[in-house]
């Protein structure tokens, strides 16, 4: 059995994960499934775009962590697809497979591994599984290692007639982006990151991105990025979560230039400048690149 990782209770009665290594609790506050429900599927209208979307259509799972984000959006697609057919695609990206094992060993105690064992063990053990439930198919593949290393040598996608197989992964409609924190792993959280994330969408293929942050400095890495950026629904404790996308008519409730002028009198703003977390201030530089964003020019 894995190690590195104990069952927890959460205050609501929820089980969940605990990284030892890391000291930080996996979904901390309402739990993996409610979380997963509230802050991607509902928010990302997952379900409903997976009807509308002829193909397949494509997740990219930042952070598969203990694997309750893919799992519950799987199930709940499923479940609102009513025995109609649909093709699901995910791309899960971790260092490793460990939680999701441990989560694995124990299913019965977590309950959203129920029915999905079979599939979840195919996947860690070889990176890769299909299988089709109730009109779902999914193609479900892991890719293991440092996330910022693996978009830096992916090729960009530069020209609509190139082929998705070219970009190292299908290009996604949604991304479920569930990293550690900024203090505990500040790489996941640079500009250069949502930068090179962005360069990888299609323009003609609508993409959001959800995370559980509301915190300035992320929205502002975010937007620097390339991304336009808005408030996301509530999630546990929190009032608002942010969401990214590659297309303003996708937010609900864009950031505007009211957000801006506040950013500008954060003392806790400017991007990270390099794998160290820390806190500042924007710099001229940054007031200025934010000010000429389409989302604010």
């Amino acid at each position: 059995m894995p190690t590195g990782y104990c069952l927890v209770y959460l205050r609501n009665g929820a089980r969940s994960i605990r990284s030892l290594a890391e000291a930080e609790t996996f979904h901390p506050v309402i739990g993996p499934v409610a979380e997963a429900e509230a802050l991607y599927v509902r928010q990302l209208r997952l379900a409903e775009r997976v009807q509308a979307t002829p193909g397949e259509f494509v997740i990219w799972d930042v952070g598969l962590g203990a694997a309750a984000n893919a799992l519950t959006a799987i199930r709940l697609i499923r479940e609102s697809l009513r025995g109609e057919p649909a093709k699901l695609r995910i791309v899960s990206f971790d260092h490793t497979g460990a939680a999701a094992a441990f989560a694995l060993a124990h299913g019965a105690e977590l309950g959203y591994l129920a029915g999905f064992e079979t599939p979840l063990a195919e996947l860690i053990a070889r990176r890769q599984t299909c299988f089709s439930n109730a009109g779902l198919t999914v193609d479900w593949s892991l890719e293991l290692g440092d996330f910022p290393a693996w978009l830096r040598q992916s090729p960009e996608h530069r020209s609509p007639n190139r082929r998705e197989s070219e970009f190292g992964a299908p290009i996604p409609h949604a991304i479920l982006f569930d990293p550690y924190s900024p203090k505990k792993n500040p790489a996941m959280w640079m500009v250069p990151l949502f930068a090179g994330l962005f360069r990888r969408l299609d323009p003609q293929r609508p993409c959001a991105l959800a995370n559980y942050t509301r915190s300035t400095m992320a929205r502002v890495t975010m937007l620097l990025g390339g991304f336009f950026v808005g408030v996301g629904h509530p999630s546990g404790l929190k009032e608002e979560t942010t969401v990214a996308a590659n297309r303003r008519d996708l937010l609900a409730e864009p950031l505007d230039r009211r957000w801006l002028e506040r950013a500008k009198r954060s003392h806790s703003a400017e991007p990270l400048s390099g794998p160290v977390y820390r806190t500042a201030p924007l710099s001229p530089e940054s007031i200025e690149r934010l000010q000429q964003h389409p989302q604010f020019s």
